[in-house]
C-alpha cells in the first residue's frame, strides 16, 4: 500500500470539496432536512482555515475507512478539509423509524469497535490501534472513537470518528490529519459531535 493510498484512509472526499462536485447536492437548510456542521464548528486547526464542500445526496466517494461499506445510498454527506492535510467528513442517514435508526448507530459502532483489527487484516502494511473515548451526552446519545494508523513506510495517521443520533436520524462525523494519539484533538471533536447532534433538527 503505498502513500496515496494510505491518504486515501485520511482524505474521506476531500477531493468532492476541493472540486465543489454537485452532483446531486441538496440545499443545506432545506425545510424538515438534517442540518450540517458549518466550518467554524469543526476542531479548529492552528494554521490554516476549514473550507467545506456542498452538502450532497448519496454516499461519500472515497467511502469512509471502517465504516463506509455499511453506508447506505440514502445517505447526505459533507466533505471539509484544510490546506494542510486535515480532512473531516459529516454522513446523515434519515430512517424510517427509530428501531431502524438505533439498529443503524448499532451498527456503525459495532464496525469501529473492530475497526483496528480490519485494517490491518486488510492492509499487511498498515498497524492499527485504537481507543473509545466514551459517550458524548446529546439527544439520544453519540459515541467518540479514535484510530491511529502506522504504515511501515513511515507515514502515521490519527483518525477520529462518531456517532450520534436523534430520533430516526443517524450522523456520523470523522476528522482525521497525520500524527498519533497525543495530536488527536478529543475535547474539540466531542463538543464538533455534540453540535453535530444537537443541529440535526
Amino acid at each position: 500500500m503505498n502513500m496515496r493510498m494510505s491518504k486515501g484512509l485520511l482524505a474521506m472526499g476531500a477531493a468532492l470539496a476541493a472540486a465543489g462536485v454537485a452532483v446531486g447536492t441538496v440545499p443545506a437548510a432545506a425545510a424538515g432536512t438534517p442540518r450540517f456542521l458549518a466550518t467554524s464548528e469543526l476542531p479548529p486547526h492552528a494554521s490554516s482555515e476549514w473550507t467545506a464542500g456542498p452538502v450532497t445526496s448519496g454516499q461519500p466517494d472515497p467511502l469512509p475507512m471502517c465504516v463506509g461499506e455499511a453506508l447506505p445510498s440514502i445517505s447526505v454527506h459533507r466533505a471539509y478539509r484544510t490546506d494542510l492535510d486535515t480532512n473531516a467528513l459529516q454522513v446523515t442517514v434519515v430512517e424510517r423509524n427509530e428501531q431502524r435508526a438505533k439498529d443503524f448507530a448499532a451498527l456503525l459502532r459495532k464496525d469501529l469497535d473492530g475497526c483496528a483489527k480490519k485494517v490491518m487484516a486488510e492492509n499487511p502494511d498498515i498497524t492499527a490501534q485504537q481507543k473509545y473515548y466514551g459517550k458524548v451526552d446529546v439527544e439520544e446519545g453519540a459515541h467518540v472513537y479514535g484510530v491511529h494508523t502506522t504504515a511501515t513506510w513511515g507515514a502515521s495517521d490519527i483518525n477520529m470518528f462518531s456517532v450520534g443520533r436523534d430520533g430516526n436520524t443517524v450522523t456520523l462525523v470523522h476528522w482525521g490529519q497525520m500524527g498519533g494519539f497525543p495530536d488527536a484533538q478529543v475535547a474539540d471533536f466531542k463538543k464538533t459531535t455534540a453540535t453535530a447532534v444537537n443541529k440535526l433538527y
